[in-house]
């Protein structure tokens, strides 16, 4: 059997692979679901991208890295489970992943990187893990769907454009941790009615609420 072998829009990948490397369904637009043994660790950069058919995926408890882009404007994911062993989700791991509707972020995820989600349009609701200390830049930019989010104690720095273009966020809360929010974080969030900031807070850069037109209290 070849190393990844697809039948009838389902990719099999055999027991012992520990990485599905770089580019391996690159713009696979009939792949539809994938079959994943608990061999494997890591998913590797571009692995899944553009398989714009692909509509749910199963993480096994093995994996542990998601790579950069890995599944970037697979525009029929609808779901995904990520398991607990997840420390790192990549830069643009879920772009443009247009169906997607809400996720879970299990708390060994350390690390998420810049635009990871950005333009999710379908994206109602996210959980952050506990471990994570930055939103990273865009990480949800254009999200215009996203209509709560909780962002646990351990955030301390809310990055560049983080949640610009959320026109769906209504209300959020800073909790004490975060110490910066920088420029753009949220702005054109223009559901926006009120943001509670606490204490802790130091900087808030340029633009931070820009065009945050229902913006009430702050």
């Amino acid at each position: 059997m070849a190393k990844f072998e697809i039948r009838n829009g389902v990719a099999i990948i055999p027991e012992g692979i520990t990485e599905i490397g770089e580019d391996t369904f690159y713009d696979c637009s009939s792949l539809e679901s994938v079959i994943i043994p608990e061999s494997v660790e890591e998913i590797g950069e571009c692995a899944f991208w553009n398989c714009e058919s692909l509509k749910s995926i199963t993480l096994p408890d093995s994996v542990t890295k998601i790579g950069d882009n890995a599944f970037g404007c697979c525009t029929s994911l609808e779901s995904i489970t990520l398991p607990d062993s997840v420390a790192s989700i990549g830069w643009y791991a879920f772009t443009s992943c247009a169906s997607l509707k809400n996720i879970t972020l299990p708390d060994s995820v350390t690390f998420l990187g810049e635009n990871a989600f950005n333009h999710c349009t379908s994206l109602e609701s996210i959980t952050i893990s506990k471990s994570v200390t930055e939103i990273g830049h865009y990480a949800f930019d254009g999200c215009s769907s996203l209509r709560s989010i909780i962002i646990p104690e351990s955030v301390e720095v809310i990055g560049w454009h983080a949640f610009g273009g959320c026109i769906s966020l209504k209300n959020i809360t800073i909790p004490e941790s975060v110490t910066e929010i920088r420029g753009g974080a949220f702005c054109a969030c223009k559901s926006l009615e009120s943001i509670a900031i606490p204490n802790s807070v130091k900087v808030i850069r340029r633009g931070a609420f820009l065009e945050c037109t229902s913006l009430k209290s702050i």
